[in-house]
């Protein structure tokens, strides 16, 4: 079961080698977990009996923070709280 804290935040760090880290929005996020999951020759195979790539991608978001594309080569995600700025005390 994910943390619902979790499913409160709206934006998460991607990191995809070789880029550098970037911040999306959750359905940001979503997108790009679809392209990557879209991408795979072979899906984990905890997701194959989901249907659809959204519903992957989901999934993915909610219980995990790292997808193998490849032997040796992940793409990862962390949530992330942003504070708008001036509000610190």
């Amino acid at each position: 079961m994910s943390d619902p804290l979790l499913r409160e935040l709206d934006h998460y760090v991607v990191l995809e080698p070789p880029a550098s880290e970037r911040i999306l929005s959750a359905a940001e996020t979503l997108q790009w977990l679809e392209a990557k999951l879209a991408a795979l020759q072979d899906l984990p195979a905890d997701l194959v009996a989901l249907n659809g790539h959204g519903e992957r991608a989901l999934r993915l978001l909610e219980t995990a923070c790292e997808l193998e594309l490849s032997p040796g080569v992940a793409v990862q995600w962390f949530a992330v709280r942003l504070e708008p700025p001036g509000s610190h005390a």
